[in-house]
């Protein structure tokens, strides 16, 4: 694997159920240095795998086994070879050119580095009112039970050691899956640090997120993993800061 500029190999798991026309922008942004890309399909019945495979001859492809993004993702950490592993969406709305500041993050000592649309340096073009306002108020609730300091919680551009899959222990198929890795992280003494991120509207296509009913699932999700394990020390919590 290739091991420049960053000692460690990266790998970028990209989830993509029918995202065709989608594929040729999102691959353009990703660095050359990276060392696999995987998509987990979700069943597409468009060209999918076919663009990806052309744009990306050394293409690992995985075929997910249910539906849904926690579940795409799930697989995609599975299959996973690189020392870092890099979420990304396969719509546009995430930049691979912040990849580096991701990597960046996690080999200055980071354990988990988290995107955040709310830091210094981020924003989002797509966020609605609504969505924006529930996103607060469950950022708010994590916080308040939890002990972090997030600015973000429902966001999907994150990075990681692989070394902490375990520690994660994920174990759900739906959007809430960002929720359960933050709260997740925390609980697990993980060393996170946000990083700054610019949220692109979608280029093609629709997407499969309902605010309702998946806002749902992050807030059930929350209240759950209250009941999992302990809330976050104030020792811990202080680990939860912005990237330098």
């Amino acid at each position: 694997m290739n091991k420049q500029p960053f000692a460690a190999s990266v790998s970028v798991i990209v989830p993509a159920m029918n995202e065709a026309e989608n594929l040729p922008h999102v691959f353009a942004t990703l660095p050359d240095w990276i060392d696999e890309v995987i998509l987990v399909d979700g069943n597409s019945t468009d060209d999918t795998i076919a663009v990806a495979r052309r744009l990306r001859p050394d293409l690992r492809v995985v075929v997910q086994s249910r539906r849904g993004k926690g579940n795409a993702l799930i697989e995609g950490f599975q299959a996973a070879r690189g020392d870092i592993i890099v979420m990304i969406d396969a719509d546009g709305s995430t930049d691979g050119r912040e990849i580096r500041s991701f990597v960046a993050t996690l080999m200055n000592g980071a354990d988990f580095a988290k995107g955040s649309r709310y830091a210094p340096g981020g924003g989002s073009d797509d966020l609605s009112p609504i969505r924006s306002l529930g996103n607060k108020v469950l950022t708010g609730l994590t916080n308040f039970l939890y002990g972090t300091r997030y600015t973000d919680l429902c966001y999907g551009y994150n990075a990681f050691w692989a070394r902490h899959l375990d520690a994660l222990g994920l174990d759900c198929d739906g959007f809430e899956i960002e929720t359960l890795m933050n709260v997740r992280a925390a609980q697990a003494g993980l060393i996170i640090r946000e990083v700054p991120s610019h949220e692109r509207s979608r280029i093609h296509g629709v997407s499969n997120l309902n605010a309702v009913r998946d806002g749902w699932r992050v807030l059930k999700t929350i209240w759950r993993e209250r009941s999992r394990g302990a809330a976050v020390s104030p020792a811990q919590s202080a680990q939860v800061a912005l990237a330098k």
